[in-house]
């Protein structure tokens, strides 16, 4: 479905991405992972079409993408920060693209899209009223009612914890099944990503170092720094929970 083939992307000196080349099938989850700088942002922009790149194609169902204009993709994304305006409430926001483009949905499927993510009962709710779960229930819905080709999200967990984490997480996935909708994930968490993804693309200075399969990832990582990267990163989530259950326990 969506073909990158070495893709390049470079600032002055700094080469952010250095001839990626990756399928991704249609309906597929795939979680980008990496350290910070390895260039998982810079290849999310460059799918959506915010940056231009330097080398390289992108092939969208066989149709050459590189260089049409983000608008004319049709791929949407829900930014870490959810990005919603402040001055409507939350139906507004999740039908705010629709003015422009009111045939993508119709109302009926507007309200299955509110039923599913459990937004019924804060829909007349200011966006300060609304809690960080429920924020980034009302970005994912306001992104899916514009029906895109492909779903981006950036960091989409990252402000969550906890029961809530596990709540959006669990959305995620099933909005990728039941709409059949492709889905790519930048997250920092190995553990978001093994658990979420049908395939787990790892990045270090803007090169692929593993993509595969969960499973192949965790017992038969490619190179040494995917699997001290994993085991790591796992390693501080443990403490940090870890750390979280102490002071609560002192307190």
């Amino acid at each position: 479905m969506l073909h990158i083939e070495n893709l390049k992307k470079v600032y002055g000196k700094n080469v952010i991405l250095n001839g990626i080349s990756l399928d991704i099938q249609d309906g597929e989850i795939v979680s980008v992972l990496g350290p910070s700088g390895s260039g998982k942002t810079t290849l999310l922009n460059c799918i959506l079409g915010i940056t231009k790149i330097d080398g390289g194609h992108l092939i969208y169902n066989n149709e050459d993408i590189t260089n049409v204009a983000m608008e004319q993709r049709g791929f949407n994304i829900v930014f870490q920060d959810y990005a919603l305006f402040p001055n409507l409430n939350a139906y507004q926001n999740i039908i705010y693209g629709l003015k422009n483009k009111p045939e993508l949905s119709n109302e009926e499927e507007v309200q299955e899209l509110i039923e599913l993510l459990g937004l019924k009962e804060h829909l007349n709710k200011s966006i300060d009223q609304l809690s960080g779960g429920q924020k980034q229930r009302v970005a994912l819905a306001r992104t899916l009612v514009m029906k895109p080709k492909i779903l981006l999200l950036d960091e989409p967990l990252s402000a969550l914890d906890g029961v809530i984490k596990e709540s959006i997480k669990n959305k995620i996935k099933t909005i990728a099944r039941e709409f059949h909708l492709t889905t790519i994930i930048v997250t920092h968490d190995p553990e978001e990503a093994l658990t979420l993804s049908d395939r787990v693309l790892i990045m270090k200075d803007g090169n692929i170092s593993q993509y595969a399969k969960p499973q192949e990832i965790l017992h038969q990582p490619a190179c040494v720094f995917v699997k001290d990267f994993i085991l790591n990163q796992l390693e501080i989530k443990r403490n940090n929970i870890y750390a979280l259950y102490q002071n609560a326990y002192a307190s």
